[in-house]
């Protein structure tokens, strides 16, 4: 399966990493490991995870505070978000097109 990540997705994963080796040297690499792992996990299981919309689903990290917004395409995993799940949890939504949600 080949993963793809929108451009704010990609961004708010690079800020998470910042912001927590700030927090801890080597923290942010860790919170990193915990994406990837739920990235497989979604890999090896993508319909297991929670419904957001009917196309659009959320895997949670198991460490840190993060949920992985993502859509399967075919072969292709599409990261809509790594989104803080304390913070605006339908902000996810204005990346996608009505009809892709």
């Amino acid at each position: 399966m080949i993963v793809h990540f929108l451009a704010p997705a990609q961004a708010e994963f690079a800020e998470a990493i910042a912001y927590y080796n700030t927090q801890r040297e080597g923290l942010g690499f860790e919170f990193a490991a915990e994406v990837r792992k739920a990235i497989d996990r979604i890999i090896q299981y993508p319909e297991a995870w929670s419904h957001l919309s009917k196309r659009t689903r959320r895997c949670r990290t198991s460490r840190f505070p993060y949920g992985i917004i993502y859509q399967i395409k075919g072969e292709s995993l599409l990261i809509v978000a790594v989104m803080h799940l304390h913070r605006e949890p339908q902000t996810w939504r204005e990346r996608l097109p009505k009809e892709e949600q």
